[in-house]
């Protein structure tokens, strides 16, 4: 009995170990990372499994979200003149790109001749699979197009392709996506931008504006709880993909308006005393401590277009909604 015992015990030991090895090891170490701090927080790009990916895309199509239908009416409006400011023959390079829904706006754009302006599209993303995705249904609702797809993480410097060498270059990045960096970070962003794009591109970027919080923390809380499952869905994947064993029902969603920063805040409190293990480390949770998971930053234009010449862009054009909810900004690259 006692060797068949500790026969059963070296399996499960072994079965352990070797489930660790699986284990997706920069998840791990970027939850350890953040996890291990005083203030406990876990980066927003580890929300984008393919679950996330869906959760969001629920997120964007609710009520109280106006950010994405603010944009896209946007887009609507100005995609003539931003398409036709881009050049013929003009390549699009999105950043952060989950679907091509926003893109096709100016992709299915066309000149006075009746020829379409771009020809090719860079949709760049973490989500490999995504990016696949992508790729297949674009290529059977554009085939004229050229579609390279890069799955990288768009916050670190990247390159073009050497066969874009010579082309009109315009960088899309919807969505707002530039309120998830804090000041100092979408400085360093945009400038990257502007050394991938080269001097003379153009980057159009939508930025959500300062407006009262009965707005704002609604649409980062709703009612259905999309958002509170969204935020819980990163620690199902840190369960899957980091060898951690959170419950995720014994955290609470939190969504603040942090009025001195002018950013929405989005939290995980734990709702009592408990511990995780996570790739074998325990981490100790109190009751009502957080895991800070996503920023989101909101810009008074003045200040967006002092950022933007920060990092060596020349501000173009800007539109806003009739609300003052949302704008979007056209940039070009000194």
């Amino acid at each position: 009995m006692y060797k068949a015992q500790t026969v059963k015990r070296a399996t499960q030991r072994g079965d352990e170990t070797h489930r660790i090895r699986l284990l997706n090891r920069s998840v791990v170490d970027e939850a350890l990372a953040g996890l291990s701090l005083a203030r406990k927080t876990l980066p927003p790009k580890l929300f984008y499994d393919e679950a996330g990916c869906g959760l969001f895309h629920r997120i964007t199509q609710l009520p109280e979200y106006y950010l994405t239908r603010t944009e896209r009416r946007l887009l609507e409006a100005i995609a003539p003149h931003v398409a036709r400011g881009a050049g013929q023959g003009a390549i699009l390079v999105e950043y952060g790109a989950s679907d091509e829904g926003k893109a096709e706006i100016l992709l299915r754009e066309r000149d006075g001749a009746g020829a379409r302006i771009f020809t090719a599209y860079m949709p760049i993303d973490v989500a490999a699979e995504g990016l696949k995705q992508i790729q297949i249904r674009m290529g059977h609702s554009y085939p004229h197009l050229a579609v390279h797809t890069l799955a990288a993480d768009f916050l670190e410097p990247l390159a073009l392709p050497p066969h874009f060498d010579g082309a009109a270059r315009l960088g899309f990045f919807p969505g707002s996506t530039i309120g998830n960096l804090d000041p100092a970070g979408a400085e360093r962003f945009l400038r990257q931008v502007r050394d991938m794009l080269g001097q003379g591109a153009g980057l159009l970027i939508g930025a959500d504006l300062r407006k009262d919080p009965s707005i704002l923390i609604p649409a980062y809380d709703d009612a259905a709880g999309v958002t509170a499952a969204f935020n819980r869905n990163l620690l199902i994947r840190l369960n899957r993909e980091a060898g951690a064993d959170f419950d995720p029902m014994a955290f609470r969603h939190r969504a603040i308006w942090n009025d001195a920063e002018s950013r929405i805040e989005m939290h995980l409190v734990s709702r009592f005393d408990q511990s995780v293990s996570i790739a074998g480390k325990r981490i100790d949770f109190t009751k009502g401590e957080t895991i800070h998971t996503e920023n989101s930053y909101k810009h008074a234009e003045a200040d967006f277009l002092a950022l933007s010449r920060r990092a060596g862009w020349t501000p173009v054009d800007v539109w806003k909604d009739e609300a003052s909810l949302f704008s979007i900004h056209l940039l070009r690259a000194r």
